[in-house]
């Protein structure tokens, strides 16, 4: 039970809230609800669980881990599901990822797009770091615009904007509008990049002010994870 004795949301219950809250962040920004993807991410829970989500039209589903998604990918492939790679991406696993992922959220370095290039066009996004730390994932924005071009030179990718997670020291609406100020100076080389994947559970309303296209959302939809295993 959760507080005053009433029981725990349901996951369609959770969809609904977060659904009602994203649409009415993006009309308090003069902008349609139609124009964000939601991108459910299922980190740690079963496929039942994006099973479910997919009966209650969940569409973007997102993972984190490579071995997790490509069995999640591989149980339920008879699923209307669009699958979004979000985690951090390892060069020697980059092919296999690209096997099953229809879009990849996290390209932060050349040497990913050796393993990304294919015959086969997905979309991709290109992550920004936006803190000072050079472990954490992401391209520094100094070295933005090389890997902007040479993105759009890899074969078989199609590149739809950039990424970041709010850094946990920064208020996320000044972080967001640093990534719009990136995704804008990236327009002359690349003039269709205008995508923003960024805004999480707690912060998309901020995201959806300044400019997200695409929101990747976890505990609000799924609840809780699990632990891994």
């Amino acid at each position: 039970m959760s507080e005053a004795g009433a029981p725990h949301p349901t996951l369609a219950e959770r969809l609904a809230s977060v659904q009602a809250g994203i649409a009415d962040a993006a009309r308090a920004s003069g902008r349609q609800p139609s124009e964000i993807t939601t991108i459910v991410v299922t980190k740690f829970h079963p496929a039942s669980l994006v099973r479910a989500l997919s009966e209650l039209g969940v569409r973007d589903v997102g993972e984190n881990r490579h071995q997790e998604a490509q069995a999640k990918a591989a149980e339920l492939a008879g699923l209307p599901l669009r699958w979004h790679f979000v985690g951090q991406l390892q060069s020697k696993k980059a092919k296999q990822v690209r096997a099953y992922a229809d879009v990849i959220h996290s390209i932060d370095r050349p040497a990913l797009l050796t393993g990304l290039s294919g015959e086969k066009v997905i979309d991709c996004f290109l992550q920004v770091n936006l803190t000072d730390n050079p472990e954490r994932g992401g391209v520094a924005p100094a070295a933005l615009d090389a890997l902007v071009d040479q993105t759009l030179a890899t074969p078989g990718l199609r590149l739809l904007g950039l990424m970041a997670v709010a850094p946990l020291d920064e208020e996320p609406r000044r972080a967001f509008a640093r990534v719009r100020e990136l995704s804008e100076s990236i327009r002359g080389a690349a003039p269709g990049a205008t995508a923003l994947s960024m805004g999480m559970s707690q912060d998309f309303a901020d995201a959806i002010a300044e400019g997200a296209t695409h929101l990747r959302i976890g505990t609000a939809i799924t609840g809780n994870r699990p632990q891994p295993e």
